[in-house]
């Protein structure tokens, strides 16, 4: 069931969109190699609670067997799509590194990812980024009243496959509001005209996932982290986007 979300709702999710994109900010800073995706997120954490917020993904469990999500961030690196654990791995040059961050505030959440690279990277590794990140805006620009679900799902696959590029199939955006995935599920692949109509009050997490070979992915034996089949890089990028009268809104942002 899509829960939409009244206007008091959104401004609450707003300031913990603000909470979230303000610890992203702070942690791009900190990407370098040599330091450590733990010690990214136990500063994420710091910077989190300071702002009074919680963290959402620690603790986290999908399903009543699962191993709870032990770290406040999501770090990702190489050929890690998504739910890369944080660990004493140094970051090294030339690396890029995911990083997704949800965050709770009065009851509310917010969800935002980006993709960085550690110092100089490819230029392969560049056009990857590039394409994710603006994929995820030609996505946002469709999550408008009257529009239907697949439409933001289209815009996304066809501007990463125009640029020779894949998007996964096995992980999806979602609804977000009191939980942190809530319904629909937004996928990053579709045909226009298709899905739900988009209402006033949905707040949607879009959020392509892009590898720069096959669209594949595995999941590793931790139960979380999953890895792009053929090794190839990986990008991701996220907002929370609330859908208004007036257009989308980024709730994710500073």
């Amino acid at each position: 069931m899509v829960i939409l979300k009244s206007a008091d709702e959104i401004e609450r999710m707003r300031q913990a969109g603000r909470i979230v994109a303000e610890v992203l900010d702070y942690l791009k800073k900190l990407v370098q190699p040599g330091i450590t995706t733990l010690e990214l997120d136990r500063e994420a954490e710091r910077q989190i609670l300071r702002r009074g917020g919680k963290p959402t993904f620690k603790g986290y469990k999908r399903f009543i067997n699962d191993d709870p999500f032990p770290g406040c961030i999501c770090t990702s690196i190489n050929e890690e799509v998504i739910h890369g654990i944080p660990s004493g791995r140094k970051l090294q040059k030339g690396d890029i590194i995911s990083i997704d961050i949800g965050v709770r505030f009065e009851g509310f959440c917010s969800d935002a990812a980006i993709t960085l690279p550690v110092e100089s990277i490819s230029q392969e590794a560049k056009d990857l980024l590039e394409a994710t990140e603006e994929s995820l805006y030609q996505g946002i620009e469709k999550a408008c009243v009257g529009n239907r679900l697949q439409d933001i799902s289209y815009a996304i696959q066809r501007y990463v496959e125009e640029r020779g590029f894949s998007v996964v199939r096995d992980f999806v955006g979602h609804g977000i509001g009191r939980s942190p995935h809530e319904d629909p599920q937004v996928p990053n692949f579709g045909k226009p005209g298709r899905g739900i109509r988009l209402e006033e009050g949905m707040v949607l997490a879009i959020e392509p996932m892009v590898i720069m070979g096959s669209y594949e992915v595995e999941v590793l034996a931790n139960g979380w982290t999953a890895v792009a089949v053929d090794n190839s890089l990986s990008a991701h990028f996220e907002h929370t986007v609330a859908i208004t009268g007036s257009g989308p809104e980024i709730l994710s942002k500073i």
